[in-house]
């Protein structure tokens, strides 16, 4: 029997490392890599090995990393190491059921970006509850927009973090949509948020592995839904945290 929870949460390690990407090319003088690009090597291989174990992909990856830091063709294999994450990821997504596929967002590629948070946004029925720390004003203008009319629309952001722009466009959002796009816009106390998260109808829990503003903007980036156990979690918990935020404006 297939174990969706742990294809699951291999994806997720996939999708963060391929989002998190450093340039697998940037050697200094003496022919080294960061201390940082070279923990990532070791994540990237360690976690291919877990969904992956004996399977080609992980030995191709670790022959790749290889040669990458013993300097062999550096462009080549930087190149084959992000090929074969892509394949590890596709691998996995593949095995998912369709309820529990996402996407995985190349840099660059916003209208992709943009039709993923279509799929998940423009289902909502009654509630979305958008979770960033580093909220701006994308989120309405280039997401939130995507909620169908009816929907209450909640954003919940760090007070220590949050853009100046997006309380001046929420304040226009509820000026113009008044109730029939209802908004409440939250603040938490500063650095109380570390998840950025698409909470819909109470019942779907997605995990974004950008923020908003940034998503697949310079690197690549996934919009994931959790197991059901995940998202109830996740849905009381953040309930909570927004029960004790602070309203910066509200329809």
């Amino acid at each position: 029997m297939v174990d969706t929870n742990s294809i699951e949460a291999q994806f997720q390690k996939i999708a963060a490392l391929l989002a998190e990407a450093p340039n697998l090319t940037d050697f200094d003088g003496h022919w080294n890599l960061p201390k940082d690009t070279i923990r990532w090597l070791g994540r990237a291989s360690a976690v291919t090995k877990a969904a992956f174990p004996l399977g080609i992909i992980s030995i191709q990856l670790d022959q790749a990393i290889d040669n990458l830091v013993k300097t062999y063709q550096p462009d080549q294999n930087a190149r084959t190491i992000n090929s074969l994450l892509n394949r590890a990821l596709a691998s996995l997504e593949f095995q998912l059921p369709a309820s529990s596929q996402g996407a995985f967002v190349n840099a660059g590629s916003s209208f992709d970006a943009i039709s993923a948070f279509s799929k998940v946004l423009g289902e909502t029925k009654k509630d979305a509850l958008i979770v960033d720390p580093y909220m701006d004003e994308t989120a309405l203008t280039e997401f939130a927009v995507l909620i169908p009319d009816g929907v209450q629309v909640r954003l919940l952001a760090d007070s220590g973090s949050i853009k100046p722009s997006l309380e001046p466009m929420a304040n226009k959002w509820i000026q113009q949509h008044n109730a029939l796009r209802p908004l409440s816009l939250r603040v938490t106390d500063p650095r109380t948020l570390h998840d950025r998260l698409l909470l819909i109808d109470q019942n779907e829990a997605w995990i974004l592995t950008q923020s908003l503003k940034d998503f697949a903007r310079r690197s690549p980036a996934s919009l994931q839904k959790t197991n059901p156990e995940t998202a109830k979690m996740k849905i009381d918990a953040y309930e909570t945290i927004w029960a004790g935020a602070k309203v910066i404006c509200s329809t």
